[in-house]
């Protein structure tokens, strides 16, 4: 049986794997809980990895969903806080106009009101996002729920 797909495989994807990944997955429900989140900068580069964790010490561990409210807090910082809040819905994806989960920072951050996060799940409890800043695609990243369920 294959071994299920976890957020170290995704860094060692090209960005073409990674965007046929997230075009042909389901949105998937909106998550609930706490997420470790992973940065995916340089995705099949060797330095993609030493970038993730970097991210991870140093910026952003993560996300923390409320789906009863439809909104998320990203834990952030060398000690976890949680800040940055987000409205989170179902709608049509930037990159292919198909449904995905939205995190529309857009009426919620003054810091990061041009962001807008895409998700879809690709494996159980674990979920591919793209960030935009405006229109322009960022990065991907991902969610692994796998510790909170």
């Amino acid at each position: 049986m294959d071994e299920p797909l976890s957020s170290e495989q995704l860094l060692t994807r090209s960005q073409q794997q990674l965007d046929g990944l997230f075009t042909s997955s389901p949105p998937g429900p909106i998550p609930n809980g706490e997420a470790d989140g992973t940065a995916i900068i340089a995705p099949g580069t060797t330095y993609s990895a030493d970038i993730a964790h970097f991210i991870n010490v140093f910026a952003w561990q993560g996300k923390v969903f409320n789906a009863a409210r439809g909104t998320l807090v990203n834990r952030i910082t060398p000690l976890g806080f949680d800040a940055i809040i987000a409205d989170v819905y179902v709608a049509a994806s930037w990159l292919d106009s198909k449904p995905c989960i939205v995190l529309d920072y857009s009426k919620t951050s003054t810091l990061a009101h041009w962001i807008r996060d895409e998700i879809r799940e690709v494996a159980p409890n674990l979920y591919l996002g793209i960030v935009y800043w405006s229109h322009k695609r960022l990065i991907n990243f991902s969610l692994d729920f796998s510790r909170s369920s």
